[in-house]
């Protein structure tokens, strides 16, 4: 479970892939500083004593050739889903670690890994199929995401809101009923948008010591005596848990290769089909637009 937090940034990574054509365009957008973005003062309500913190610039920057905005939005969905993942594999590790399911977790009636071994030696006793399946719904979640939940939403980095998930409204209409991820029950329905602002807030300080906290757990596995507060309850752990299939010599590393291949494939042809529609919308705008004498 633990290294399947590696793995959500590959479609994002993949995103660099997109079309020269589709990035020169997007870099004349209208760009803003740390400042007019609200980026300053958004620190300040997260976290008053150190403030706005950006030590290398990124948020100035135009990565893939876009925007500072298209930036901004970049790096803030991607702190908020990455801290969201380590609060859940923070709680996941500690569940882990001392109760599983009673359950079979195969067919064939194989329990799940004990809790003798440590969540990183779990994972590495699951079944080769299981690891593929979650990692293959990690990776549609992705997609999901990315394509803004099938419908017109635009993506966070032209200007949705970062950390909002798309519904799963369109996927429920037209192929299978599924909850949707945020409120699945309509309880906060009419919750203010200043209460969510607030707790949004909450979540992204909440995700950063989720952060701190998985990996001081995964660092006091791998080095002995690196975390002292955590000598007494860490467990060795002698694989690689930046590789979330080293323990498994089935599987070939062009298999490995070959799978980011086709991701990195699927983001271009993503960035190109997006590239393609705008170009088209672009022209026939400028056909029924009048032309200035």
């Amino acid at each position: 479970m633990m290294r399947t937090i590696t793995f959500l940034t590959l479609p994002i990574s993949a995103s660099a892939f997109m079309p020269s054509s589709y990035q020169s365009r997007n870099s004349a957008l209208s760009m803003s500083s740390p400042v007019e973005s609200g980026l300053v003062d958004l620190a300040k309500k997260q976290n008053p004593v150190v403030g706005y913190f950006d030590p290398l610039s990124l948020a100035e920057q135009e990565f893939w050739g876009q925007s500072t905005d298209a930036t901004i939005g970049f790096l803030r969905q991607a702190e908020i889903k990455h801290g969201r993942v380590a609060m859940a594999a923070f709680v996941g590790y500690w569940v882990q670690s001392n109760w599983h399911f009673p359950w079979a977790q195969t067919l064939a009636g194989d329990p799940f890994p004990s809790i003798d071994l440590s969540p990183e030696q779990q994972w590495d006793a699951c079944p080769l199929n299981a690891r593929f399946q979650i990692l293959t719904v990690i990776g549609l979640l992705e997609i999901w995401d990315e394509y803004g939940g099938g419908n017109d939403n635009p993506h966070y980095m032209k200007g949705r809101q970062p950390g909002k998930y798309p519904s799963f409204a369109q996927f429920r209409d037209t192929v299978h009923f599924v909850f949707d991820l945020y409120d699945p029950f309509n309880l906060f329905k009419k919750m203010s948008e200043e209460k969510k602002a607030e707790r949004l807030l909450m979540e992204v300080n909440n995700g950063r010591l989720a952060m701190i906290g998985i990996f001081s757990f995964l660092v006091a596995d791998k080095i002995p005596g690196a975390v002292p507060a955590l000598d007494s309850i860490a467990t060795p752990y002698e694989g690689n848990v930046m590789v979330p299939f080293g323990a498994d010599f089935s599987l070939s590393q062009g298999t490995i290769v070959g799978a980011l291949s086709f991701i990195g494939i699927l983001s271009a042809a993503n960035a190109g089909a997006v590239n393609a529609r705008e170009e088209v919308e672009a022209l026939s705008i400028s056909e029924i637009e009048p032309k200035s004498e």
